[in-house]
């Protein structure tokens, strides 16, 4: 029995080697890529995951899987063996079910959509990146009838980013959660309190930024011997191995916000990755939870540390020094409300706290209506723009910044969007329960001092693997079941005095 569970371990840890190879490739994609290599690495990556497909599905896994499933391994259902197990079973479950052809297209029109994409976006050009939209949402459904659902298409995708997640909790979730927040929006816009945003969009010279934003990740525990910071279009966190992980963003030199918070929030799931278990990379006790429970840790950063008025106490006289044209003259409380703006506005990545979760909602009901063909791809800019206005009060003036301003479906990440609201409620939920064990963050902030509450994560969260889903994770480093009422709190305490509501 120990022989077969040992060879089910080197099978998924090769499957790793290969993962992180896939990784590397998509990393050099999307920031290093000459614009004439597109079509080659396309050809890579093809190979690559059909190669991956071919071991995931391999006769042999299902085998191994077969005198392990019930054996002693998995009697405890949070050991490390059955975790193991259990995570295997699932990954070569859904795979056997996907056809070669299906795995090698899909990754085609991945690879081939985000290179059209970042130029048609450029361009705004929505009528160059419609045909790659189309076979993008045609091979999702495809995949999704593989794979096979009980209630809705939606929920075969889904399960990929949020394991065990349905889409009617999430879309009951989401709901309340808009119910409760569009009355504190309200209040906002009412108000007479309006922040000086445009000391925000004075000179931020790009290497200062660079400079002020490394600092503070490598504060915050982001560890760049086993990382790095580079540029790309659109701001992600990918691991390439145990001990290399690549965080991006971008930088507008007029422009403060785009930058450092997008570095805190990718310094944040990388933190994560880098307090998974190297022992078991690859394998379900060294893999992150849920996209959620990831975006949960960025979001917390970003925003409950980030944002907040003790972080900036201690480091608003730093960000004065080395910005001194643009900060030298401003007040701390100036600042702190002007980067804690609610304003509705286009762009998603650079939405504040409260309508950001608007902008998810938005992009969750239409890629529903898109998988199940209830909106064409060619209406999706209209049916953009009427949610934009029914929502946020306020219509995009071109696709670029509109239907186009995401990389997500152009990279077949559909099902994807639903994992940031998720992640929002899931970090205001942890970031409380921390600060009442920890015994009072504001403090050790105050101080420069984030370890412990990196600790704390890494101890609760972290290296916790998947030996639980993420619902039961939150019933047990909460105390109770995931709450929308935690970021609704934290919310009007931040913003109500700000806008005096």
């Amino acid at each position: 029995m120990s022989e077969t569970y040992d060879q089910l371990c080197e099978h998924f840890r090769e499957i790793a080697v290969l993962g992180s190879i896939g990784a590397l490739l998509d990393w050099d994609a999307r920031c290093m890529l000459p614009s004439g290599g597109a079509g080659y690495r396309s050809d890579q990556q093809a190979y690559l995951s059909n190669l991956l497909h071919q071991k995931r599905t391999d006769p042999r896994v299902g085998d191994w899987l077969a005198d392990v499933v019930d054996s002693d391994l998995t009697a405890d259902p949070r050991s490390d063996s059955a975790t193991v197990i259990r995570e295997a079973k699932r990954i070569y479950d859904k795979q056997v079910k996907l056809p070669a052809d299906l795995v090698e297209a899909l990754t085609r029109a991945e690879n081939d959509g985000q290179h059209a994409w970042v130029e048609a976006r450029k361009n705004d050009d929505f009528a160059t990146f419609l045909p790659f939209l189309e076979t993008t949402f045609k091979l999702k459904r495809e995949q999704a009838d593989a794979i096979g659902f009980d209630d809705c298409r939606y929920d075969a995708l889904l399960d990929d980013f949020e394991p065990d997640e349905k889409t009617s909790r999430v879309r009951e979730t989401l709901e309340a959660l808009r119910k409760d927040l569009v009355p504190l929006l309200d209040a906002i816009q009412g108000s007479s309190e309006v922040p000086d945003a445009s000391l925000l969009t004075r000179k931020y010279p790009v290497d200062s930024q660079t400079q002020f934003g490394t600092r503070a990740a490598t504060a915050i525990g982001f560890e760049f011997d086993r990382g790095r910071l580079d540029v790309t279009h659109h701001p992600f966190c990918t691991e390439a191995g145990p001990d290399d992980c690549r965080i991006t963003t971008r930088y507008d030199e007029n422009f403060f916000n785009m930058a450092f918070f997008g570095i805190l929030h990718e310094a944040g799931h990388g933190i994560y990755d880098q307090g998974l278990r190297k022992d078991y990379y690859g394998l379900g006790p060294g893999s992150y939870l849920s996209l959620g429970i990831h975006e949960s840790q960025s979001r917390m950063w970003e925003n409950q540390v980030g944002r907040g008025r003790p972080f900036w106490e201690h480091w608003y006289g730093a960000a004065q020094q080395t910005f001194s044209e643009a900060l030298g003259e401003v007040a701390f409380d100036d600042f702190y409300f002007a980067i804690n703006r609610v304003e509705p506005s286009l762009i998603r990545v650079e939405a504040d706290e409260l309508t950001y979760n608007l902008h998810i909602i938005i992009r969750f009901e239409l890629e529903q209506e898109m998988l199940d063909g209830e909106i064409k791809a060619a209406d999706l800019p209209d049916a953009w723009n009427a949610k934009y206005q029914q929502y946020l009060g306020i219509t995009p003036p071109n696709n670029a910044d509109g239907v186009m301003q995401d990389v997500h479906w152009s990279a077949g990440l559909v099902g994807y969007f639903p994992t940031y609201s998720l992640g929002n409620l899931y970090a205001a939920q942890f970031f409380a329960k921390a600060d009442d064990e920890l015994g009072g963050l504001a403090e050790m902030f105050r101080r420069g001092e984030y370890l412990p509450l990196k600790d704390w994560v890494g101890e609760k969260i972290h290296r916790v693997g998947r030996s639980c889903s993420a619902a039961e994770l939150v019933q047990e480093v909460t105390g109770e079941p995931l709450n929308h009422q935690y970021l609704v709190d934290q919310l009007r305490a931040k913003l109500g005095p700000l806008y005096k509501i």
